[in-house]
């Protein structure tokens, strides 16, 4: 990277390399004499990132860049300058959690708050804090910002007032108060700012999209107006808006910087070019702020398989398909760890964990507890086992759950607003969907030599079968395939991805209610698929749970042809699946995921170019013209303009290649294969033997309306 000293904006897509830009510019820069190593500061938002930062750096022979997290830069400095700042006090102790002083703030305005709301309201003081809110701008700001609180507003800030003053009394800061002391450092202390911004004088920011107000105020308070500032980011990937990150200074960049140099990085090096195009294909739909900066990227590796897209009945049958896969892979030599199952949201772990418990598979949950290590988790099993002794034995299992569930908050009829409070909401009521499948296989008990009599399943056996999966699942595990959210799949990759429960109201959450929040649930899908190295399987259940209601496929899916695609489990003791898959069709030229219709039948681009056999595509015309005379049918209803593109230039030699082609089903293959198959391989139209081609138009039916075939 040899742009000049100067303000410069990296806009790099998933996998292009964003990292060896970065650090590539400060090595040419540092090494040609332009600028001092100890002199430059850059900041991510990741230790690990920050820690992968110096590794490049050394290996690139420049040792001194400060390489650090906002928060750790800002922790340097504010104990650095914390005696000349605080007239020789003492420093304030950091809190690592907000949840117990805002569990006490709560209280004292009245508010009851278990763990999960304390989380939620901790969030929310987090966001206010980021976005440079006090509390008596709450209200009013959150409403602009179409925030779902997880109070009352009113009450919310009350909370949030609380927790400041709770603070102060006990003599403690949080992280945001941190990143406020070094702004307040540099802006009102004259020697202070000359000290850092001598020291600092050329700056590198990563993942730009994910920068916050407070973080974006530290950042010019070190600049101080100076203009040497590298940012890299991609607005694809913002996905983390409900934190109060923005995209806006980095869509901006080049309005805010007049002059600033922007780099486009396309080629992406991570995944292979089929599953670089349906990434293309899916942000393409984007529309927002965001869209201005969308990125196509260009695969630059071998090709691979397709990705696949599997429909199950339900949710259990997807799980399971998924593990009996993740087991394959495994055993083909995939290393258990270079696979990835994700999903929208943490609670939906909990039937993958089983499945692939089942399967014998070693999994690893990232970013979360276990199903069963979860606190509400443990504490619903608590009361479910006490709840033996006061629900009747006659009790349905399910109502019996429920009812028990009931005693540790858990409500059936709908999900509490607020991130936390409806993980929670959502792990019982994973319980309950576990006690309805259990319900739904009674045990057989045998009473004689010749007859036996179906045992409903008690509250007793249902905690016995739950206390079995918890300790299967207990069983430590060093390499295994990683269960995520993802959110907390960003910045990882792997070889093997499952992107699971890709279904209307998952993804997107029925809680994304703006246009902005339903454009942030599509850049979710667009991460995920581009976690993928080599191969990848999009998957979603047509309900729930076995005979519920039906859902339909996620908006962001590619317009792709669903019929029959549909996985049933086991229908009967020794039925083998049904399992007819949905393929991808990608570009044969460049790869590219293809939606239109048309254009899957060529199966290539509009824009790539046509290899058709000019003479072929002749007689086939001269033959489609004969055909349909001779049925007294418009030509379309034998093979369509475009059918007869396609067949030019794919030029099909079997008849599964043929049948490959959109819109030539078993029917079209059986009155016209043969002959299809013998122009292709060079017979005159005078050669095709007629018999063979008209002898059953009889059955021949003109469409209406017209159409493809």
């Amino acid at each position: 990277m040899t742009a000049p000293a100067g303000p410069v904006c990296i806009l790099a897509g998933a996998g292009t390399g964003k990292t060896r830009a970065v650090t590539s510019r400060i090595a040419h820069r540092a090494l040609t004499g332009d600028i001092s190593a100890r002199h430059v500061l850059a900041v991510t938002f990741t230790a690990r990132a920050a820690a992968e930062m110096r590794a490049r750096l050394a290996a690139l022979g420049v040792a001194g860049v400060q390489a650090r997290t906002f928060h750790a830069a800002a922790l340097r400095q504010v104990r650095y300058f914390a005696p000349r700042l605080l007239a020789g006090r003492a420093m304030p102790e950091l809190l690592d959690s907000k949840v117990r002083l805002v569990t006490l703030a709560a209280a004292k305005v009245g508010l009851r708050a278990d763990r999960a709301a304390a989380r939620d309201l901790a969030g929310e003081i987090e966001w206010a804090k980021s976005s440079l809110v006090e509390p008596a701008e709450y209200v009013l700001t959150a409403a602009k910002a179409l925030r779902d609180t997880p109070h009352e507003p009113a009450k919310v800030a009350d909370v949030f007032a609380a927790y400041e003053r709770l603070k102060r009394a006990n003599g403690v800061i949080d992280f945001e108060d941190m990143l406020r002391a070094a702004v307040w450092g540099i802006e009102e202390h004259p020697d202070v700012a000359e000290q850092v911004r001598g020291q600092y004088r050329h700056f590198v920011v990563d993942e730009y999209q994910d920068v916050n107000p407070l973080q974006q105020r530290l950042l010019e308070a070190w600049l101080g107006g100076r203009d040497d500032l590298t940012v890299v980011g991609d607005a694809s990937q913002t996905i983390y808006s409900f934190t109060g990150a923005t995209s806006s200074y980095l869509v901006d960049f080049p309005r805010q910087h007049r002059g600033a140099t922007v780099v486009r990085l396309v080629r992406d090096y991570r995944s292979t070019p089929q599953i670089v195009g349906l990434a293309n294909a899916v942000i393409s739909q984007a529309r927002g702020a965001e869209a201005r900066l969308r990125l196509e990227l260009v695969g630059q590796r071998p090709p691979g398989p397709e990705p696949e897209l599997r429909i199950f009945t339900d949710e259990p049958a997807e799980a399971n398909a998924v593990a009996a896969r993740c087991r394959a892979l495994v055993d083909a030599g995939t290393p258990a760890r270079e696979i990835a199952v994700l999903f929208r949201t943490n609670a939906q772990s909990e039937a993958y964990e089983k499945a692939l418990t089942e399967a014998g598979v070693p999994y690893v949950v990232q970013g979360a507890e276990r199903f069963f290590e979860r606190a509400e988790v443990r504490q619903a099993m608590v009361a479910l086992r006490a709840a033996t002794r006061a629900i009747p034995g006659e009790t349905p299992l399910p109502a019996a759950v429920v009812e028990a569930l009931t005693a540790v908050g858990w409500a059936p009829d709908a999900a509490p607003a607020g991130g936390a409070a409806r993980e929670r909401w959502e792990a019982l009521a994973a319980l309950v969907q576990l006690a309805e499948e259990y319900a739904a296989t009674p045990e057989v008990l045998p009473i004689g030599p010749a007859a036996a009599v179906e045992r409903p399943v008690t509250l007793s056996d249902f905690n016995d079968e739950l206390a079995r999966r918890a300790a299967a699942q207990h069983v430590p595990t060093v390499d295994g395939v990683t269960l995520a959210s993802l959110h907390s799949a960003k910045g990882l990759e792997w070889d093997a991805v499952f992107l699971v429960g890709l279904s209307e109201g998952t993804l997107p959450t029925t809680y994304a209610k703006t246009a902005e929040q339903v454009e942030e649930e599509r850049r979710l899908l667009y991460v995920g698929i581009t976690r993928a190295r080599e191969w990848l399987w999009l998957s979603y259940a047509s309900a729930r749970a076995p005979g519920g209601r039906a859902r339909r496929p996620s908006r962001f899916l590619p317009q792709l042809d669903r019929s029959g695609g549909t996985e049933r489990a086991g229908a009967g003791a020794g039925r083998r699946p049904e399992r007819r898959r949905t393929q991808i069709v990608s570009c044969r030229i460049c790869g590219a995921t293809l939606l239109a219709g048309p254009d899957r039948k060529l199966g290539r681009c509009p824009t790539c170019p046509s290899d058709m056999d000019g003479a072929l595509h002749e007689r086939l015309r001269e033959w489609r013209r004969r055909v349909a005379d001779r049925q007294r049918v418009p030509a379309y209803v034998v093979f369509t303009d475009a059918t007869l593109v396609a067949l030019a230039e794919r030029r099909p030699t079997r008849p599964e290649e043929l049948i490959a082609i959109a819109g030539i089903g078993p029917r079209k293959l059986g009155l016209y294969g043969e002959s299809v198959l013998a122009l292709v391989a060079g017979a005159a139209v005078d050669d095709v033997c007629p018999e063979k081609t008209f002898e059953i138009s009889s059955e021949i039916r003109l469409p209406s309306p017209p159409g493809e075939e």
